[in-house]
């Protein structure tokens, strides 16, 4: 079904990277979501209010809410997909965050006015009526939340949409939802028992719980976070494949947005060799980097000595004393500067965010490791935090 759905309403839809395509999705899940929520929501609020259960009509609500989410949706799609302007030079697609936080604080509001009203239902206990029309609705209602749910976590992925996979999320942890308050209908029927206010209560945590996941992850793209090892791995796989490039560091990824991601980092090339050849390659890398990947990138080269057996033993030594240090450390932009009366020792060193030592301590701790090797080494470092 959902091949066939894609195959129907998006057109060139393997053409991911084009933002039209991205919308084209965007708005076939908006569409189907909202029509089915709203269906799900008449039935459910139906047999509810007959029934006089405060779970299915709690769970009504919600499909209502989850129809507006979707209006959300389609609306952050439509202006994700605008091109970038004086503005916004980085386009708007991080607009699709911007949704899927708004998504999250519904489904907070939902599932905190739910554990409310499930709360009062126990204080004041109101007859829930057994119907069998009731179970055939919440059955429906589970299969197509959970088809639902797979509609949209195939379409997040393949378009790396977050408020898609916020979606899915939602789906279901309401699939889940009703599930808990049929079996609350159930367990009322055969029992003299009625747990229809623990279930809302149950309801409302599995709400919660989704609302706050979405709400997370989704402040992690806002703020900023560590780029994936995929792209990690694959910008360093395609510039360690031209032979200019001797290392890689100071890397720095920013994501504006699916089909948005920029990159600077430095690499290392020989002294020596011919400027303009050199500049060639980083050319080079750069157009790879966005032709294959799409990732928008600026390259600073580092020169390094290569032919000097002195600077290259040093950095040995120097080296090894980082890893009796903490074997997490590393450098680069190694340099001597050699001297009448001392040498000194240029590099920075990349040390891991769980490192709790400062700076400045860290520093002196190397520079007197390193002296006690050679007096008349000078360290000047700088640290990264990596």
């Amino acid at each position: 079904m959902t091949k066939l759905l894609c195959r129907l309403f998006v057109k060139d839809g393997e053409n991911i990277n084009d933002k039209r395509v991205r919308r084209a999705y965007g708005t076939l899940c908006a569409v189907v979501g909202m029509i089915l929520n709203v269906l799900l929501f008449l039935g459910k609020f139906i047999v509810g209010t007959i029934s006089g259960s405060i779970a299915i009509r709690a769970d009504a609500i919600n499909n209502l809410t989850d129809a507006a989410s979707q209006i959300i949706s389609l609306v952050s799609f439509r202006i994700a997909a605008k091109p970038a302007d004086r503005d916004h030079p980085f386009g708007h697609a991080r607009m699709e965050y911007v949704a899927s936080m708004i998504v999250s604080m519904l489904i907070l509001i939902v599932g905190y006015q739910l554990l409310r009203d499930s709360i009062d239902k126990l204080i004041h206990p109101v007859v829930t009526e057994f119907r069998w029309v009731s179970v055939a609705v919440l059955g429906a209602s589970i299969l197509v939340k959970l088809w639902l749910g797979l509609f949209n976590r195939a379409v997040g992925n393949k378009i790396d949409s977050d408020v898609l996979r916020a979606s899915k999320i939602d789906s279901l942890s309401d699939a889940a939802a009703t599930g808990a308050v049929l079996i609350s209908l159930l367990v009322r029927h055969f029992t003299s028992f009625d747990p229809d206010g623990y279930m809302g209560i149950i309801v409302s945590a599995l709400i919660l719980v989704a609302g706050i996941r979405i709400l997370g992850d989704t402040k992690n793209s806002i703020l900023g976070q560590s780029p994936d090892g995929h792209t990690v791995e694959t910008i360093r796989a395609i510039v360690m494949s031209y032979p200019e490039a001797l290392g890689l560091h100071d890397m720095v990824v920013h994501n504006y947005g699916p089909g948005c991601t920029i990159a600077s980092l430095h690499v290392e090339v020989d002294g020596c060799a011919n400027v303009f050849d050199t500049h060639d390659a980083i050319d080079r890398m750069e157009k790879q980097l966005f032709t294959e990947s799409g990732i928008h990138a600026t390259i600073h080269m580092d020169p390094i000595v290569t032919d000097d057996p002195a600077v290259a033993e040093t950095c040995h030594r120097v080296a090894g004393v980082l890893c009796e240090i903490d074997g997490r450390l590393t450098m680069h932009d190694f340099r001597m500067v050699r001297g009448n009366t001392h040498t000194n020792l240029i590099f920075d060193v990349v040390a891991p965010f769980e490192l709790v030592e400062d700076d400045e301590s860290l520093k002196r701790r190397i520079g007197e490791a390193v002296k006690n090797i050679d007096e008349s080494w000078c360290c000047v470092i700088t640290v990264d935090r990596a």
